[in-house]
């Protein structure tokens, strides 16, 4: 009887343990926390990162004329595309023309007196050899045909610079491209190599230039060994007009410049666009989109992570507990993303948001776990 009741406490304790287990286990769950969890997957994502661009046409060159003199025809118009070796002014040719005629009478004289110097030099040769003259009279007759030689040289440069002058008073585009605007007019005086009568913008192709700090040009030059791999790595840039649009040709990097600029410690580059309808005007500006493809990445929310002393971390559930774990992700970021390169892989549940709210090993409700894809 004794043996009997001492079975039926130790039955009624085990029965009590079981029961506080049990209870003790339903108030854990009742005080988890409830957040949104997913469960990573590989996906595809095409990141890009801006910069502030100044646009320049393929050529943009200052016209000044080369002789000085009064504008008698002003050719060019304003704004219209002009060929290379088109003339868009004209200087008063007169006293081009008579310096021109002035140098080729300098010419055909010079010409006659070393032809007179020639016959007498050849004359006294003849009456050295019959001992007719003496040494002295031979050499100056060469020293005299050789002064005529070079009179005529000097008259035939002279003709040649007259000619370029007289050539020089039209002015002509050294390009082909788009005038701009001029304040010259008929009867302006102007002065050689003075000030730009108008400029001619290349617009064909427009040059864009930008600048990435050099602790990034860095680490692209060493990832990829040189100057010109990175450059042949970057994939087509697009552009960011000012009036917001996206300009609908795409452009490439043709050019990483060597050079650190001191003030600002950035690398110059430039990429190439063309422009058939010219709709890029020189001296704008936009902002270079340079794209980065991702595929097979893990994309997570920034709101499933935190920051401290500049690490991320994300809380990973494990056995039902959220576990903070240090995550790097890639540099490019679209704001509401990360793309992360260490420190989760396939198949690991994460808390979704409100990360900075969690705290070591604080219970998560066991809810569905969900993928980014929405599985």
């Amino acid at each position: 009887m004794k043996g009997l009741n001492v079975m039926t406490i130790g039955l009624c304790l085990l029965i009590g343990m079981t029961s506080c287990k049990q209870q003790s286990a339903q108030q854990q769950q009742a005080q988890a926390s409830v957040y949104p969890v997913i469960k990573l997957a590989p996906e595809d994502r095409t990141l890009s990162e801006s910069y502030t661009a100044v646009i320049e046409g393929k050529q943009y060159v200052e016209v000044r004329p080369q002789v000085s003199g009064i504008i008698t025809d002003v050719l060019v118009k304003e704004g219209a595309n002009v060929r290379k070796g088109e003339t868009l002014f004209i200087i008063d040719t007169i006293p081009y023309a008579a310096a021109y005629k002035q140098a080729l009478a300098a010419v055909a004289s010079a010409e006659a007196q070393e032809a007179t110097a020639k016959l007498n030099l050849t004359g006294s040769e003849e009456l050295y050899k019959q001992k007719v003259i003496s040494d002295f009279e031979l050499q100056t007759a060469r020293n005299s045909y050789n002064t005529a030689v070079a009179n005529l040289a000097n008259a035939k440069a002279q003709e040649a610079s007259a000619a370029n002058n007289l050539s020089f008073t039209k002015v002509k585009s050294p390009v082909n491209g788009s005038a701009g605007m001029t304040s010259i007019r008929v009867g302006t005086i102007v002065s050689a190599m003075g000030e730009s009568l108008i400029n001619v913008s290349d617009n064909s192709q427009m040059y864009v230039y930008f600048s990435l700090p050099e602790k990034e040009v860095l680490k692209l030059t060493a990832e990829y060994g040189s100057i010109e791999k990175t450059v042949a790595s970057y994939p087509e840039v697009t552009l960011t007009l000012n009036d917001g649009s996206t300009y609908e040709h795409k452009g490439k990097i043709d050019v990483i410049s060597g050079i650190v600029d001191k003030t600002t410690g950035s690398v110059s580059l430039r990429a190439v666009f063309s422009n058939p309808e010219g709709r890029l005007m020189s001296g704008g500006s936009a902002t270079v989109n340079i794209p980065y493809e991702r595929t097979g990445c893990l994309v997570i929310p920034q709101e499933a992570t935190y920051e401290v002393q500049d690490k991320i971390f994300a809380y990973k559930v494990v056995d039902g507990k959220a576990t903070s774990t240090q995550i790097k992700v890639f540099k490019v970021n679209d704001g509401k993303e990360y793309i992360v390169e260490e420190g989760l892989k396939e198949g690991d549940v994460i808390v979704a948001e409100g990360a900075g709210l969690l705290r070591e090993g604080t219970p998560i409700a066991a809810a569905p776990a969900s993928t980014k894809e929405g599985e």
